[in-house]
């Protein structure tokens, strides 16, 4: 076994030219790329009002879009390029490839006729239509995709063989991010757990770190897994509500099986609503054991460090996007990808000795609803992650990537976590059906970057023609082939010959998983007074949606097992009175490094509007928008109505459909008043206008200013601020005589995502 001290001091001091050197390997992969300078192209070419008649070929894809890298079915390169599995020629066809002179007219016998069963394309393109859709995922069917690459930092090698993670190797990736809870046409938006799965195509063979931005789960036995999905799902007699915990099956089981509360906890934090994928932490939830060449092990917890540091909404925007753009995080992730604001995080890991109670200072490594504190094993960073590419094709990648967490490589091994036990069988098993068949692996996006040689013959959908009569072992008339690597030095994975403890087959849980509480109370414990305000108010929503008041009180119970001022402030919203507990809390120590607040981190891929009038001083707003673009951030001038200004400016937004839930700061170029379209027959958001200043800016200032979001104002930009009702004296809101100055210090509070300054709790 690796001495988990020694080599985790070796880790960390290799990691800072490390570091240097993988930044510079991934902004290789994207230097010279043309970025648009507001995000959003539909299209690879922008079309003309006329309807297109000359035939040409399919357009490419768009500048920012990757696809599955083109290799056989069984792992083999090919000089295959991305706009040669895309659609060919310049005329419609069947998919047969006869050409077509007519898709718009069924055949009939005569034009009012019946239409005739001989309509060969009609049948071929209705029946392909019928069957377009797949069987969504049970859990995690909402999701968001890209394209990017891994680079080691080459300081594992300490404590893992895996060759993906030696000093400057460059290993492509897929990640999916996705909810948990909704259907694929849920909102992005709710509360909820989020997955962060990567697909590392690694030369040893595919490794999928099936990750959630939560590092515990609801449960610490995969048997019950089923139970905590069929109580967060809709309930079963009217599906509603959707992709939502917020009701009374979700509530009766998470209080009455408290091993559930401490995922819980998390979900009602401000992880449950993050800001975006670029700012959300991910955990591999589970504990791995690796494995290096001396054949010495160590026991792990992976961690995804975002660069842009960990961020959320306030439950108000999560609820105002809900409806405004449900797609906000899978827009987000796009664009940012599209302006190139590429998303980067850190693979980290906390490394334990592997001792034989596979503990570590009393904490039972093999629970997945226990953490370990930074605080006493910090995260190492051994890699670096950048996501480079969207999709061509969502469904073909997206949708149909397969994750599986026993997709393991050389050095990487489970361990016997109940849930991580459980998992190895059901990722696998869901695939067959959603995917239709055993061959899934065989779709381009999951094809392994190495070579192939399973044994596996026929079934639904098989793309890969096997030569060969003797796909068994052992064989002599395929000369033999395929042969057993003879161990690490032919590259085989081994699995790590565990002692196992004598004991007695039986249907039980180790007595160090039956505390329930002691880490609920350390996460509440680590909160800032903002946090735990959020948190309050998150109990105190959900818990007010329930029907039944047995379950309110019920959690109440779990919450006085928690902490005293939790327990009341929640108790006091909902009317009830507050429950005391049986026993004695748990004596914890806060971990810091659970907070999402107190630093700063980069500004890249923010968002700034900047409100104009079109009467008003438009001199030096192009140079803004170039002075946001060059710091790697989004510029959205948002006017009176849509097309240009009168000096020029395109306008990305107007009154009516921008909203300041889009903004991570706003910039106030002039006092607009009441557009033509100002009132509240044309748009809702109008109110009744009053002069001087449009009501849809005075809404957006207001939210802005509600929602701890940095504000600047110049020239008449500040009469609008006191037409809003807006204060100038206070934190977070910047005044100037120059749009220049002000967006300098505007940028310099985004680095600390909001002005929670200015918030008061109580």
């Amino acid at each position: 076994m690796a001495d988990a001290g020694r080599t985790a001091r070796v880790v960390k001091n290799a990691v800072r030219s490390a570091v240097t050197q993988a930044a510079e390997v991934a902004l290789e992969k994207v230097a010279g790329l043309d970025t648009p300078r507001a995000p959003g192209v539909p299209a690879a070419k922008p079309p003309k009002v006329a309807e297109p008649t000359k035939p040409i070929e399919p357009l490419p894809p768009k500048p920012d879009q990757t696809g599955p890298d083109r290799r056989t079915p069984t792992g083999a390169e090919t000089l295959v390029t991305r706009d040669q599995v895309a659609q060919q020629g310049k005329f419609l066809t069947t998919s047969t490839g006869a050409r077509l002179r007519d898709t718009d007219h069924s055949l009939k016998a005569g034009d009012r006729g019946p239409t005739l069963l001989q309509d060969h394309h009609l049948r071929e393109k209705i029946t392909h239509f019928d069957h377009e859709r797949i069987p969504e995922r049970v859990v995690h069917a909402r999701g968001s995709g890209a394209h990017g690459v891994f680079v080691g930092y080459g300081n594992a090698k300490p404590i893992c063989r895996a060759g993906f993670l030696a000093r400057g190797k460059e290993t492509p990736v897929f990640v999916r991010f996705s909810t948990v809870l909704g259907s694929r046409g849920s909102a992005d938006t709710v509360r909820d757990t989020r997955g962060f799965a990567t697909k590392f195509y690694t030369d040893e063979g595919n490794f999928d770190l099936v990750a959630n931005n939560i590092p515990v789960f609801f449960v610490q036995d995969g048997i019950k897994f089923p139970d905590i999905v069929h109580a967060g799902k809709p309930h079963p007699d009217r599906e509603i509500p959707q992709a939502q915990s917020a009701h009374d099956t979700f509530w009766d089981f998470v209080s009455l099986h408290t091993e559930a509360q401490h995922h819980t906890m998390w979900n009602m934090s401000d992880r449950g609503i993050p800001r975006s994928y670029r700012t959300m932490e991910g955990f591999g939830v589970h504990t791995f054991r690796t494995v290096n060449q001396q054949g010495e092990t160590a026991l792990v917890k992976f961690h995804w460090k975002p660069k842009l540091g960990v961020h959320s909404l306030t439950w108000e925007e999560a609820q105002l996007i809900g409806g405004i753009d449900p797609d906000f995080h899978r827009r987000d992730l796009a664009d940012a990808i599209e302006s190139g604001a590429y998303p980067q995080w850190e693979l980290g890991v906390q490394v334990f000795e592997d001792t034989a109670d596979e503990t570590f200072q009393g904490i039972d490594l093999l629970d997945p609803t226990k953490i370990v504190p930074e605080e006493l094993a910090p995260v190492q960073p051994i890699g670096l992650l950048t996501l480079t590419g969207n999709t061509t094709n969502f469904f073909a990648e997206t949708e149909q990537i397969a994750f599986h967490v026993g997709n393991l490589v050389p050095g990487i091994d489970v361990t016997n976590d109940p849930l991580l036990q459980t998992r190895l069988f059901s990722y696998v098993d869901t695939q067959l059906t959603r995917l239709a068949g055993p061959n899934f692996n065989q779709i381009p996006i999951n094809r392994p970057h190495a070579p192939v040689n399973d044994m596996f013959r026929d079934g639904f959908h098989q793309h890969a023609v096997h030569a060969g009569v003797a796909p068994y072992k052992p064989n002599s008339l395929d000369g033999g082939c395929p042969f057993h690597a003879s161990g690490p030095r032919d590259g085989a994975f081994v699995d790590v010959p565990v002692r196992v403890a004598e004991s007695v087959k039986e249907r039980d849980v180790p007595v160090s998983f039956a505390d329930h509480f002691s880490q609920v109370r350390l996460f509440w414990l680590s909160m800032t007074p903002v946090e735990k305000q959020h948190i309050i108010n998150a109990y105190t929503f959900e818990l007010s949606r329930c029907y039944e008041q047995a379950i309110r009180e019920r959690q109440l119970l779990a919450l006085a097992r928690i902490d005293p001022e939790l327990c009341a402030e929640v108790a006091t919203g909902l009317g009830l009175p507050a429950p005391t507990a049986e026993e004695a809390l748990p004596v914890v120590e806060a971990s810091p490094a659970l907070s999402q607040l107190g630093q700063e981190w980069p500004t890249d891929g923010r968002i700034i509007g900047i409100v104009v009038a079109d009467d008003g001083d438009l001199d030096g707003v192009d140079d803004l928008v170039d002075a946001i673009t060059d710091h790697d951030m989004v510029a959205f001038v948002i006017g009176p109505h849509g097309g240009k200004l009168s000096n020029g400016t395109v306008v990305q937004r107007t009154f009516a459909a921008g909203r300041s839930v889009e903004l991570d700061a706003v910039l106030v170029a002039g006092c607009p008043a009441p557009a033509p379209d100002a009132f509240p027959v044309r748009d809702a958001k109008a109110d009744e206008p009053l002069a001087p200043l449009d009501p849809r800016v005075r809404l957006m200032l207001e939210e802005c200013y509600r929602h701890a979001k940095a504000i600047g104002a110049w020239g008449s930009g500040i009469e609008a601020l006191a037409a809003a009702g807006v204060p100038v004296d206070v934190t977070g809101v910047v005044t100037g005589t120059k749009g220049s100055d002000v967006l300098a210090e505007v940028e310099v509070l985004l680095r600390s995502h909001r002005v929670w300054e200015r918030t008061v709790v109580g």
